[in-house]
């Protein structure tokens, strides 16, 4: 909480609260309209999409992959809560399917990936990986094995769920939230 009083301390004063959802794991997103009034803040979901100004919105992440998406052109932004569960429901292509359906283009999307736990961190069994490769073969590669343990690039998988959808312009911030000295929120590490 006292993070988020920060946070809209930054973005603005004439703003509304921030815009949160109560995040499940799922691949359920809402859509704020410009007309949407917005009485009910106690919504599943694990993405926000919105064309409404001046109202901030926000996931919320201890490891999972925060994703923004914004097209520059219809003014369209979203926010991802990518964990695993989410990212191989395809949450992401998802929101990004129905913002092309709102009239965005794949060409106009901007993508940013925000700081979420790293592959030499990710410690998975081997079930977990039998699930993925069951949904694709070809995720094999989003998996590492070292000194008799296997690990998950949850970051490389979400990386890809962009690609698949033609989403090029891409920054990914590259910090490791399971280490400590970055401060931030781990589920892991707790």
């Amino acid at each position: 909480k006292k993070n988020l009083k920060i946070v809209k301390r930054k973005v603005s004063k004439k703003s509304e609260e921030i815009f949160l959802v109560k995040q499940t794991h799922s691949n359920k997103f809402i859509f704020l309209s410009k007309n949407t009034k917005i009485k009910n803040r106690n919504i599943s979901a694990d993405a926000i999409i919105t064309e409404k100004k001046k109202i901030p919105i926000a996931v919320l992440t201890a490891d999972c992959v925060p994703l923004l998406l914004y097209d520059n052109k219809k003014k369209i932004i979203a926010a991802i809560h990518a964990g695993w569960k989410g990212a191989y429901k395809n949450i992401v292509g998802k929101v990004i399917k129905f913002m092309l359906n709102r009239g965005c283009k794949s060409k106009n999307i901007i993508a940013a990936i925000g700081p979420s736990i790293s592959v030499k961190n990710y410690e998975v069994q081997m079930d977990f990986k039998k699930k993925f490769l069951k949904k694709n073969k070809k995720n094999k590669k989003y998996f590492v094995s070292s000194n008799k343990k296997l690990y998950f690039n949850l970051t490389g998988y979400v990386l890809s769920l962009l690609s698949q959808n033609k989403i090029e312009n891409i920054e990914t911030i590259k910090i490791d939230t399971f280490d400590i000295k970055n401060k931030f929120f781990s589920a892991r590490r707790a």
